[in-house]
């Protein structure tokens, strides 16, 4: 139907004879000229109905409003000195229409298909397809598509071979609750979605494949955040024969070129810390390093003080950590952030103003001059800015010091959008004791390989033992997962057995698995890439639903079809469910 699309007509084609279609992004009428700008998912083109060049279709014309579906022909005419817009690749020119064909006429929009206004949450999610019309949602979708092209090109020059798994899988435990799929033909019976390939890429690697990608669907029931929804993708891979390091140089190598998308440069090697390190220095093992702001443990200094808080905590064997904005704030400000470390589960936030005759706060009585004088020396604190102080458990101390961190990022604009800091993260426990159930568990998963080292008595020294697995952080958000796997089925087994898990239990729910390594497994390793979260931290953003097609609200609901919804009677009598009472009174 057209000859062009809206963002290719320039200077060189005045003359030509065209057809545009779209869809009417604005009208003006100038003194009985009309002008639209015509929008499609390429870009504007403005288009004029003057009735000296031809009068068929004004009262047409003088009819349409936003968001009217339309073809037009015509002239390319050169826009008159003065009228030119720079900002559009279509600025210099304008299609004098001489043919128009409505397709179908709008209603008046429940939102505006415009950048510079944007609706509530639940209005952009109901009518997601007219949200989507928005150039920069347009835009966005382009990138997530531009970097998915360049991913599948990579992998294959790499010799990977893209190979879809299952998604009605058999239930087995992954850190979150399953969604389930009841059988019709095997009553009493599910399936589970799966909540990552994790299994099946290690049978293709036992089944040798040597190496697998797949864009994968991965399916959580899990609380929502803004860089969580129930599903979403991953590039996931696995490869054999390899070890760490071969695998973080291919994935370095990915993401430089796909960095090369958005006309980025990423050096390579990245940058590698240990899990202790990040803990120690920035609270978080996800660390933005974008910016400084490091946390400096003062432990062992204050305990010295006068400072009963500081005293009571080092006794119990808590930590006091320190951080230095390197700024100099007003007690408003002070008090601000004391609220907001409070509201993030702190008891309270300590202080003390740096000053050329010292420290100086309502508690530096308490610290002597010698203790002082340490606590200078230890942040390198220079006159100007303040000192802020937790003190608390090491686990509750680095969450509320991490969450601090990013405010004051935040808050004295030291996060700059369009940089980008990727760093490995290595040197993982393998094992998290669990407070509440009094047993350890796998900090990542329980197909991790324990370093070497560790391999022989990790029974004896739980607490010590490294795994060899890492994350790949970006601006503070975690990119993926990955690890080499445990490939020796007399390892898995123990490692099993470890987290309490019987050896009738271990057959179970990884039988399968546990029989397939008995024929020769190779030594294998992959990592599963979080893709949304990768094209929003492309896009400058945080909330993943930016660039994702449909999702869902942080209720887990989509406004737009209403899911989930109820299921008839009949419907379940066929599945063999029997709901709850809570559950009967949402049956249609």
């Amino acid at each position: 139907m057209r000859t062009h699309t809206n963002n290719e007509l320039t200077a060189k084609d005045v003359g030509k004879k065209v057809a545009l279609v779209g869809w009417v992004h604005t009208r003006r009428d100038h003194g009985g000229i009309i002008f639209i700008d015509l929008r499609d998912k390429f870009g504007l083109t403005q288009a004029v109905f003057d009735p000296d060049f031809d009068n068929k279709h004004m009262q047409e014309a003088d009819k349409l409003r936003r968001e009217d579906c339309i073809l037009i022909k015509g002239e390319v005419k050169a826009r008159k000195q003065g009228m030119k817009n720079s900002k559009l690749p279509t600025g210099e020119v304008e299609v004098f229409v001489n043919h128009l064909q409505v397709f179908n006429k709008a209603q008046t929009p429940p939102l505006e298909v415009d950048d510079r206004i944007e609706a509530n949450e639940d209005t952009r999610l109901k009518y997601r397809y007219l949200d989507l019309r928005r150039p920069i949602m347009q835009k966005r979708l382009l990138v997530r598509h531009q970097l998915l092209q360049e991913a599948r090109k990579y992998f294959t020059k790499e010799g990977f071979t893209e190979i879809e798994t299952p998604l009605l899988v058999k239930s087995t435990p992954e850190g979150a609750r399953d969604y389930v799929v009841p059988s019709r033909v095997h009553p009493g019976k599910v399936y589970a979605l799966p909540q990552s390939p994790q299994l099946y890429k290690q049978l293709l690697m036992l089944s040798g494949c040597d190496r697998y990608f797949q864009v994968a669907k991965c399916l959580r029931d899990e609380d929502l955040r803004a860089d969580r929804q129930p599903e979403h993708t991953q590039l996931d891979f696995e490869m054999s024969f390899v070890t760490s390091k071969d695998i973080r140089t291919f994935v370095e190598g990915l993401y430089k070129a796909l960095f090369k998308v958005i006309d980025v440069e990423v050096k390579t090697p990245f940058p590698k810390l240990t899990h202790k390190e990040c803990m120690d220095r920035f609270g978080s093992d996800k660390p933005d390093l974008r910016y400084g702001l490091e946390l400096t443990d003062t432990t062992t200094i204050v305990k010295n003080s006068d400072f009963s808080v500081f005293k009571d905590v080092a006794a119990k064997e808590g930590v006091i950590k320190c951080i230095n904005p390197e700024k100099d704030l007003g007690r408003k400000e002070i008090d601000a952030y004391i609220e907001y470390c409070q509201q993030h589960g702190a008891k309270g936030m300590a202080w003390m103003r740096v000053t050329k005759e010292g420290l100086e706060s309502n508690i530096a009585k308490f610290f002597g001059e010698e203790v002082k004088k340490k606590l200078l020396e230890a942040t390198k604190a220079k006159e100007g800015s303040i000192l802020m102080f937790i003190a608390d458990t090491p686990k509750r101390c680095n969450e509320i010091l991490d969450k601090l961190r990013r405010k004051l990022a935040e808050d004295l604009k030291l996060v700059g959008v369009k940089k980008f800091a990727p760093v490995w993260i290595d040197d993982f426990p393998l094992f998290a004791y669990n407070e509440e159930e009094k047993r350890w568990g796998p900090e990542h998963h329980m197909f991790s390989m324990p370093k070497e080292e560790y391999v022989k008595d990790f029974e004896k020294r739980p607490e010590e033992v490294k795994g060899d697995l890492w994350d790949l952080v970006i601006n503070g958000l975690e990119m993926g997962s990955g690890s080499i796997r445990v490939s020796d089925p007399a390892l898995q087994e123990r490692i099993m057995k470890f987290i309490g898990m019987s050896k009738q239990e271990a057959q179970k729910k990884f039988g399968f698995l546990l029989e397939a390594y008995q024929y020769g497994a190779p030594v294998h390793g992959g990592m599963g890439m979080g893709f949304d979260r990768l094209v929003a931290v492309m896009c400058g953003l945080n909330d993943i639903r930016e660039v994702i097609a449909f999702p869902r609200n942080k209720a887990a609901e989509n406004p737009l079809d209403d899911s989930p919804s109820a299921f008839e009677q009949e419907q379940l009598k066929e599945l063999h469910l029997d709901l709850d009472a809570t559950a009967k009174k949402n049956i249609l």
